[in-house]
């Protein structure tokens, strides 16, 4: 009885996005304010029948009802109470349900926080929002249902979860990531609002920024999940794998990052409105994009979650209607676009601009990549495979030139700016990061290597850059430090912290990109290996028994000198319904390293296969992206951006209205 009541719940938010789609736009087309005021009620009955159909499917997952297929296929009895409730997500349908509750979220959320909006202004974003929900409610029950029933053949103890999938980066990393994919849609509602409306202007970008950086960091902390899970997990030892799905998330992450650069200068100067416009559409469409991917079949990737070609044409239609609406809406809108200040070549403008062409060609390296096997293939060329080699060459040096303009952007003033002066500055800061570079290279102690020397010196003269101006500004309040530090803007010293965060990432993936240490060994009882100053020592292997699988566990202890500073257990686990062989790795976490073993196959001889490796500055990598999230968080908590304060909402509502509230 639950699934068909969560079955008719999911109809019942099709009806409620119906409604907010329909009811609303055409309320604010005929300025009828009845019409209007339905948005927000619909809005929070679309999310609340949306809560009570993932509940249902929750409860039917820890009830162990395996008549639902989906539960069937992704569950067991043996499978562990946490795993049970994360499995809801962890197959096409569950994480689809995941998806379009979310979006409710986002949109009741808007809801919330639009009660000072005029009817007209709430109506025209909400609509959008609605006509979202509608294709993602579509493709859940047209193609996607979660409580379809198998009887009366059911198998009685369930199929198991993918034992890829039976970890804690499961509980964590979808519903993190989610939150941000699903989160630009905001930022897309609120740019066709605004075109709608005929106006957009800075206190349009205003009451947009903060649903855009709220999107971005969560996205931000989704994708560093994401590899840190696939780090440890699969058992390879890499961090990124520019798989064709690890893209997917990547692309709206580096368009949100253009666009909320984007949103700032039309915030401050009024300028860029149809390029931040394009970029809102951009960053939701790529979101749209990896949707298709992962649920169309059309690649092979262990996150790929469906390889039904009729998933894969409805989100391709959607896809088109959606993406092909939005353009056809700018093209007509495109006259009231236009911006009337104007900046000089070495300005802020320029700089911020300079920024987001890199950002997007960065977008769009990343996207041939990812599509031009797929179109390969399609167009019956034959198959072929485009990996790090092609990624690493091409994103290198665009990232290392976006970071130099990361470092510059903040220190030249709006409108126009005196290069002259900034030379000192600028020569300084390099002759300081080029000694550190090498000072940095000299002191690690693994040899020497230019790309990495340059790697090091460009995240150094961002933090050198960053950090001195500022002191140069705490200095110039003349009120004390501690004062001085408070009278700069959090949003100032979000963006501090976010870009100290960006250096920090890559000066953590050169340390590891560039002077990682891979063993493969034929290890037995007593033997061991040394990599630099560790001795790892391997003790033999046991055999012990979890919830579902039988595991071989070895044993492996690490010496520094004459101290043991860990133990290793990494596992072969043998999972009991899928028969499936799963590598579990085992690491030594540090500041500056980390230590990693895999075990192999077992050899002929009674010894085993092991897999050892020393990654230098390993976690400096997702360490980064969180000081990068955390640095927009606090961003979010400017007094400028609060959305309850009424002055920051009605301009921006008025802007979106076109004059009209």
């Amino acid at each position: 009885m639950i699934p068909e009541i969560g079955h008719f719940a999911i109809v019942m938010a099709m009806v409620m996005a119906v409604v907010q789609a329909v009811v609303p736009l055409a309320g604010a087309a005929l300025m009828n304010g009845r019409w209007m005021a339905v948005a927000r009620p619909a809005a929070y009955g679309q999310f609340g029948f949306l809560l009570f159909a993932f509940i249902c499917l929750a409860a039917s997952f820890v009830g162990n009802d395996f008549t639902v297929a989906y539960v069937a296929q992704n569950s067991n009895t043996l499978l562990p109470l946490g795993y049970k409730i994360s499995a809801v997500w962890g197959g096409h349908e569950g994480s689809l349900l995941l998806w379009a509750l979310v979006l409710g979220g986002w949109t009741a959320a808007v809801a919330l926080w639009s009660r000072h909006l005029p009817g007209v202004v709430a109506a025209r974003v909400l609509g959008v929002m609605g006509l979202v929900a509608i294709g993602f409610i579509s493709f859940l029950l047209f193609t996607s249902n979660p409580f379809d029933r198998v009887l009366p053949d059911f198998p009685p103890d369930g199929s198991d979860l993918n034992p890829l999938l039976q970890d804690f980066g499961l509980i964590v990393h979808p519903p993190m990531l989610y939150m941000g994919y699903v989160g630009f849609s905001v930022a897309f509602a609120f740019a066709i609002a605004g075109l709608l409306g005929g106006r957009l202007d800075s206190a349009w970008a205003r009451w947009s920024r903060p649903w855009t950086t709220v999107a971005w960091c969560f996205l931000t902390i989704g994708i560093a999940l994401g590899s840190w899970w696939a780090y440890y997990e699969l058992g390879w030892g890499g961090w990124w794998f520019w798989d064709p799905v690890e893209n997917a998330s990547f692309m709206p992450w580096l368009a949100g990052t253009a666009l909320m650069h984007s949103l700032a200068v039309t915030e401050k100067r009024g300028v860029f409105k149809a390029w931040t416009v394009l970029l809102a559409i951009l960053a939701f469409s790529l979101s749209l994009l990896g949707t298709f991917l992962v649920r169309s079949g059309v690649l092979t990737s262990v996150h790929a979650f469906a390889a039904d070609p009729e998933r894969g044409y409805f989100v391709l239609v959607f896809l088109v209607l959606m993406v092909g609406g939005s353009l056809l809406l700018f093209l007509l809108r495109a006259p009231v676009l236009k911006s009337e200040s104007r900046f000089d070549l070495y300005s802020r403008e320029m700089f911020l601009l300079c920024n987001n062409v890199i950002l997007i060609c960065a977008t769009g390296l990343v996207l041939v990549g990812t599509l031009y096997p797929i179109l390969f293939d399609v167009l019956g060329w034959g198959k072929i495979s485009i990996g790090p080699p092609y990624f690493n060459t091409v994103f290198v040096p665009i990232s290392l030139l976006l970071l130099v303009f990361t470092g510059i952007g903040p220190l030249v003033n709006w409108k126009r700016h005196q290069m002259a002066l900034l030379k000192r500055t600028l020569l300084q800061a390099l002759v300081i990061a080029l000694s550190l570079g090498a000072l940095a290279l000299w002191l690690f102690d693994a040899g020497w290597d230019w790309i990495a020397f340059l790697a090091l010196s460009v995240c150094l003269w961002v933090v050198w850059i960053t950090l001195t101006e500022a002191l140069r500004k705490i200095r110039t309040a003349k009120a004390g430090f501690i004062a001085g530090v408070r009278r700069l803007s959090l949003s100032y010293w979000g963006m501090v912290i976010a870009h100290i965060g960006i250096a920090v990432t890559v000066a953590g993936i050169t340390m590891t990109s560039t002077f990682d240490v891979e063993r493969d060994v034929r290890m037995a009882a007593g033997d061991r290996v040394n990599i630099g100053p560790y001795v790892f020592v391997f003790d033999g292997v046991r055999e012990i028994r979890g919830p579902n699988f039988q595991s071989t566990e070895g044993v492996v202890n690490v010496l520094h000198g004459d101290e043991q500073i860990a133990t290793l257990r990494p596992e072969k686990r043998r999972y009991f319904v899928r028969r499936d062989v799963m590598t579990e790795a085992a690491i030594d976490p540090g500041f500056t390293r980390d230590l990693y073993v895999a075990l192999g196959e077992p050899l002929q001889d009674g010894s085993w296969a092991v897999r050892v490796y020393y990654k230098p500055y390993m976690r400096w990598v997702w360490g980064g992206g969180m000081i990068m999230a955390l640095g927009g968080f606090i961003a979010l908590s400017d007094r400028r951006y609060r959305l309850q304060i009424r002055s920051r909402v009605a301009g921006a509502a008025s802007s979106l209205a076109g004059g009209k509230a």
